[in-house]
């Protein structure tokens, strides 16, 4: 399946980013969000215009090299029985991702591990994606559950970011848009154009700006997963109850974007 969005939409949305104070990437290094939360939102282009143009006196937005949106590349693995996507399908709190993340645009790619307790807090380890194979294999031993040896690449996914970030540096800001996956097992691709992915995380101490924004567009929030997500919707011989509401507001969310 592939939904499209015009192009004129994606200029629009540079457009009103041109209007935002620029942050840089040394001075995002600084922002510690010591209580911090977060949240992730579902919704569609025409409400991420309205948010950004609501949001430019409050927000500036990351710039690097003069770039103002981010190209990023991530390449899922898991087990032949996918048991870390089947981990997120039958609600274990306790769970893990292995990928490989690329920053296309600063070609750095990064060997990732992330790991979700039991009490919703997600630690991400990571190490160069081009360390000599040893550091690696040391890197999986000491944080990767799963045998590296049973684990093969199952999905690809390509996105554009922005980030932004409060004056008072006390919440950050990411919105995916443009996503696409490809499926390496079914060799099925799924474009989802008009949805856009908002992730909040903040220092839940301080009041939230977007937060007042997001429910004035009443965006909603929705956990989206890119790698479970993209999964269930490219892969129907997985079982994927836990995600069929979602994947049906999606549905309703491109149709009628």
């Amino acid at each position: 399946m592939v939904i499209t969005f015009g192009c004129s939409t994606f200029a629009h949305m540079r457009e009103i980013l041109q209007s935002y104070e620029s942050i840089s990437l040394g001075e995002m290094g600084g922002i510690r969000l010591m209580n911090r939360t977060d949240k992730k939102f579902v919704t569609i282009y025409a409400k991420l215009i309205s948010l950004l143009y609501m949001a430019r006196e409050e927000y500036r937005v990351q710039e690097i090299d003069g770039r103002r949106v981010a190209a990023y590349y991530t390449l899922y693995y898991d087990t032949p029985e996918c048991d870390m996507f089947r981990a997120h399908q039958i609600g274990h709190a306790n769970r893990q991702k292995l990928r490989i993340r690329s920053y296309v645009d600063s070609h750095l790619d990064f060997l990732e591990v992330k790991t979700k307790d039991n009490h919703g807090r997600t630690q991400k380890k990571r190490i160069g994606a081009n360390e000599e194979q040893m550091a690696r294999k040391e890197f999986l031993s000491q944080n990767l559950r799963y045998d590296p040896r049973l684990v093969s690449p199952k999905i690809e996914n390509n996105f554009d970011r922005i980030t932004l970030v409060n004056k008072e540096k006390t919440e950050r800001l990411t919105i995916d848009t443009n996503i696409r996956f490809h499926n390496m097992t079914a060799d099925i691709n799924l474009e989802l154009g008009g949805i856009v992915i908002i992730e909040l995380k903040r220092d839940g101490a301080y009041n939230s700006p977007i937060l007042d924004m997001l429910r004035q567009l009443r965006i909603m929030p929705m956990g989206f997963s890119k790698y479970c997500m993209g999964m269930a919707m490219t892969d129907h011989t997985l079982k994927r109850n836990l995600f069929l509401p979602r994947i049906t507001k999606i549905n309703k969310m491109l149709w009628t974007s």
